[in-house]
């Protein structure tokens, strides 16, 4: 049977489907009448080979406590190793009910209260609450706007390493919300400076699957030295757009490292996962290659139609080179507005639902984050009312 699911120009009407984007605007403090493009699940329907298999299952009947064996971790690895050149081992795995979990359990692994962690603000919003929710304190090497591109300032980074006694660095890649897919020069920059101060590196890789400028590496895939002093959190949930199926894909090279960080999985009482999950993953990462290749190809289309109608609509806006992920970020600093004046326009007058650049670090002020994942005709619209309104 053929892949099904593969016109993205489809608009499907997502109301009153439980959805966190479309059914929670007034509870949120939004106009009920809002255009949400703010969190990140795509509005397109995933594989038919996945929505298959689901169906199948749901027919059994019964939902159990399951697991998988080693033939989910061979599909797995064979995505890794066709899409990314790595080669991971079954033993590093360890599987979570999303990355976001996944980082609050290294914060509570590999520091105690009162500890300082390092992140690059502006960053996904979650890695502060993360640090701050347990009892530890939020330190970020900035990232430097330059050329229209945001770059890494690596003598802060190792000052503030120095200056704030850090043993943990968060570290999104590619980055969220700056769009930046991270060479190999600077990864190994960062876990040089890791190794000499003793810092253990968790690389959140959930966009790996979205880069349209360079290539994206694993940073365990740059040695062995470097594999042995990090944690990589992938999932299918951005690729395929299963979040709400709650699985990721935790890799943990590190013995030691592995052995801290089940323990407190363990604490958590988190065990068995979602088995629709464990099928999506399966399905996903098997058979969903060419609803994956398609769905890129439209992504990349709607980046260039955000590029082409910002420098020709929008003079006083700047859209950051996106070299990966599915979100824009959009500079209005040029428009005179203030961080809640540039909100209250957005939200009130053009009647969109972004995410304001202040929620991802003080630096984020005069941004706006949009999702692209949506019929190109959504995306236009959503342009039309920040063109209207500015």
């Amino acid at each position: 049977m053929a892949e099904r699911n593969l016109d993205f120009d489809k608009i499907i009407d997502r109301r009153n489907t439980r959805s966190l984007k479309y059914d929670f605007a007034k509870r949120r403090g939004m106009p009920e009448d809002v255009l949400p493009l703010w969190v990140a699940d795509m509005d397109f329907e995933t594989s038919s080979y996945i929505q298959d298999a689901l169906i199948e299952r749901v027919n059994h009947g019964i939902f159990g406590y399951s697991e998988v064996q080693t033939p989910y971790f061979e599909i797995v690895r064979n995505w890794m190793k066709i899409h990314h050149n790595w080669i991971p081992e079954e033993k590093w795995l360890i599987k979570t009910p999303g990355v976001v979990f996944a980082l609050a359990m290294a914060v509570r692994a590999y520091t105690e209260a009162g500890d300082s962690v390092l992140i690059q603000q502006p960053v996904y919003y979650p890695f502060s609450e993360v640090i701050e929710d347990n009892g530890r304190k939020v330190v970020s090497n900035d990232l430097i706007l330059e050329n229209n591109s945001y770059h890494i300032d690596f003598e802060d980074f190792e000052n503030k390493i120095v200056k704030n006694n850090i043993k943990l660095f968060l570290f999104c890649s590619p980055h969220n919300p700056a769009g930046r897919v991270w060479t190999v020069e600077e990864l190994r920059k960062i876990g040089d400076i890791c190794l000499k101060h003793n810092v253990i590196v968790v690389s959140d890789e959930i966009h790996q699957d979205f880069v349209f400028r360079g290539k994206h590496t694993v940073f365990a895939n740059l040695g062995e030295k470097y594999q042995q002093n990090c944690i990589i959190c992938t999932s299918p949930s951005k690729t395929f757009n299963l979040a709400s199926m709650l699985i990721s894909n935790i890799f943990i090279p590190n013995t030691q490292l592995r052995r801290k960080f089940r323990k407190e999985v363990d604490a958590s009482g988190m065990s068995q996962l979602n088995v629709l999950g464990l099928v999506a993953t399966e399905i996903a990462y098997s058979k969903g290659e060419e609803w994956y290749c398609k769905m890129i190809e439209y992504i990349r289309g709607n980046i260039d139609f955000v590029r082409n109608f910002v420098e020709n609509n929008l003079p006083k806006v700047k859209m950051i080179e996106t070299e990966g992920t599915y979100l824009v970020w959009l500079d209005f600093r040029g428009t005179g507005l203030s961080a809640d004046e540039l909100d209250a326009i957005i939200i009130h007058k053009a009647k969109l639902w972004l995410d304001s650049g202040k929620i991802f670090g003080k630096c984020g002020e005069g941004f706006q984050r949009i999702n692209v994942a949506c019929p190109q005709s959504i995306l236009k619209e959503a342009l039309e009312r920040i063109k209207n309104v500015l």
